[in-house]
């Protein structure tokens, strides 16, 4: 009678250790990570786009028919203006990026890695030129963090003074996005900064 309190005894305990335990990082980030979807469900539905139950999201099919940008690129005037092999965004996907009053944003795929998947976006401005911008997606290909790469210069309607700020790119085969900026015309250094995707999908600038 004796042994059978004990292994009662012992088993109690351990099954309290097991409700009463501190979950461990991957079990707190996969909780976080589903609380996350859910919410990003929650708000694309708001918004008028829908996930199906299986999960498949209409940005994952559109990813999948894009084109693959071959690396290393790097910033050149007919590339920007007329972005090769870029495919437009279906108007019903432009809020799924954040793309509010654009009238004809493209994009393309990048060769996908252990840990990222990105895509290019051309964002289309008002006198018709475009930005592009690097947005990482998670596993779901919901985009996660987005990264401006290239801007293009600015004139004034005025005086058609150029802006004074200039924005350009590199993506290497080891996918680290270079960005260089000069901050006006008397720059001719520049300011590079250097970014990589990290485990969280998250664009983490380099230290030079």
């Amino acid at each position: 009678m004796k042994k059978v309190w004990l292994f009662l005894f012992s088993t109690l305990l351990l099954l309290t250790a097991c409700f009463n335990r501190r979950p461990s990082a991957a079990e707190l980030q996969e909780k976080i990570d589903s609380v996350k979807a859910l919410e990003v469900k929650r708000q694309l539905r708001m918004k008028g786009v829908n996930i199906d139950d299986d999960g498949v999201s209409p940005f994952r099919l559109f990813y999948d028919s894009l084109h693959l940008q071959v690396l290393p690129i790097s910033y050149s005037e007919d590339y920007v203006t007329s972005l090769p092999d870029f495919r437009t965004v279906p108007p019903s996907l432009v809020v799924y990026l954040d793309l509010e009053g654009k009238g004809s944003p493209k994009a393309i795929a990048l060769p996908e890695t252990l840990n990222s998947r990105l895509v290019l976006l051309a964002a289309d401005q008002e006198d018709g030129e475009y930005e592009l911008w690097l947005y990482s997606l998670d596993d779901d290909y919901i985009p996660v963090d987005k990264l401006l790469i290239y801007e293009p210069s600015r004139y004034s309607s005025k005086a058609m003074k150029k802006d004074n700020r200039d924005v350009y790119f590199s993506i290497t085969s080891y996918m680290e996005i270079n960005v260089m900026e000069y901050i006006d015309d008397d720059d001719y250094e520049g300011q590079l900064s250097t970014y990589v995707v990290d485990d969280s999908r998250l664009f983490v600038e380099l230290p030079h």
